[in-house]
């Protein structure tokens, strides 16, 4: 038996062809089966692929997110000093 397994560990789970992340919309929509929950599961859904064609995972989204939302500008001091 190879031991070669390790090396996809880091690969980005996935159900079928969508994102794991996607995924957790679906399953609310499977536990709560309503028109609201299908409609956030589709929109999540298509949010998650079109930054998995950019190239971004979540995490990294999120990451640029944030550094977006904070501004070029960094302080170099605490706000509270």
């Amino acid at each position: 038996m190879p031991m070669g397994y390790w090396r996809d560990s880091s690969r980005v789970p996935r159900f079928f062809l969508v994102d794991a992340w996607a995924a957790l919309p679906l399953l609310l929509f499977l536990l709560h089966i309503r028109m609201w929950t299908f409609i956030t599961a589709i929109i999540a859904t298509i949010f998650f692929a079109t930054i998995e064609r950019y190239g971004f995972s979540m995490l990294v989204f999120l990451r640029w997110l944030r550094n977006f939302l904070g501004g070029s500008r960094k302080k170099a001091i605490p706000w509270w000093r």
